[in-house]
Formats: C-alpha cells, sequence, structure tokens
C-alpha cells in the first residue's frame, strides 16, 4: 500500500478540513471528497511537496531549490509531538495530513500556457522521484494540475492536498 494525495480546492481551511477530513477535524466521521461533492484530483504519489514543487519550479523556469514558499501544515495542527508516544485518539495517529498550497502555486499552474504543457511535462517526467513510465502520462497529470489551478482561482478558493499513509 502506497501514500496517496488528493488535491482538492476548498475556500478556506475549515471547509477543507470538514470537506477532506471530517466535521471540525473529526476524522471518524469523514466521508469521502467525491460524496461531499467536492472538485478533487486524485494524484496518488504525486506529494506536494517535492513533486508537484518541482512541477511549479518547472512551470516557472527555476530551480527547484529556488522556490520560495512550500505547503502549509494545516491538518493535525502543529507542532507535531516529538518525542511523546501518541495515542491512538491523536489525530497524529490517523495517517491523515491536510496541507494547503502556496496561493502562488496554483496561479503559476493557472496561468501555465497551453503551448508550454508539453515542454514542462517532458522536464517533470525526468525527476528521479516519480517513474511516470511515459511521455503521455506526465503530460495528463500537468493538465490536470493546471486545470484543477484554473478552477481554485477562478472561484476564489485555495488548492489543498489530502495525504492518507
Amino acid at each position: 500500500m502506497g501514500v496517496l494525495h488528493d488535491y482538492f480546492l476548498a475556500s478556506d481551511h475549515a471547509t477543507a478540513v470538514n470537506q477532506a477530513i471530517g466535521p471540525d477535524g473529526d476524522w471518524l466521521q469523514g466521508t469521502s471528497l467525491e460524496d461531499a461533492g467536492v472538485d478533487w484530483v486524485d494524484a496518488k504519489g504525486l506529494d506536494p511537496n517535492i513533486v508537484l514543487g518541482q512541477l511549479v519550479a518547472h512551470a516557472e523556469g527555476v530551480p527547484f531549490t529556488d522556490l520560495v514558499d512550500e505547503p502549509e501544515l494545516v491538518w493535525p495542527e502543529p507542532p507535531y509531538p516529538q518525542g511523546e508516544s501518541i495515542g491512538p485518539d491523536s489525530p497524529w495517529s490517523t495517517g491523515l495530513v491536510l496541507q494547503q498550497l502556496p496561493d502562488r502555486w496554483r496561479d503559476v499552474l493557472a496561468e501555465l500556457p497551453e503551448d508550454a504543457v508539453a515542454m514542462v511535462a517532458a522536464r517533470w517526467q525526468e525527476i528521479e522521484e516519480v517513474d511516470f513510465g511515459d511521455f503521455r502520462i506526465a503530460r495528463e497529470a500537468v493538465e490536470t494540475f493546471t486545470a484543477l489551478a484554473r478552477r481554485a482561482r477562478a472561484a476564489g478558493a485555495h488548492l489543498y492536498c489530502r495525504t492518507c499513509v
């Protein structure tokens, strides 16, 4: 079983938590993003911090190490309980993490011209963290992320990623 990443749009943190985790963060009462009527995409192993960050860097034409922002942890609320025993009732024991992507990343992806998608996909396909297997798969992923970013920006919403470990 791998790590799953679901990307979706929401107007704010509270809405994102309710949709992706459950009412007020109650993960035992949560539902699927689909059942909640959320605009979302299943990105399987495409994590927000490294893999999506590299897509944004390629779309922006800068080295990944030059990105000045990164996803923000929304749920569970920081800080991570380091050095402590995590009980079964702790949100940290659920295997769920919710992050908000920087609005700048949303905008970079939303503004990617259609005629640049193939070039960005070709570069992104070469990263070592993911084996896309085929250029078409990388291109479809770029198209999926740019479309989601455009819908989020048009709605005045933010992009979020729910990770399930």
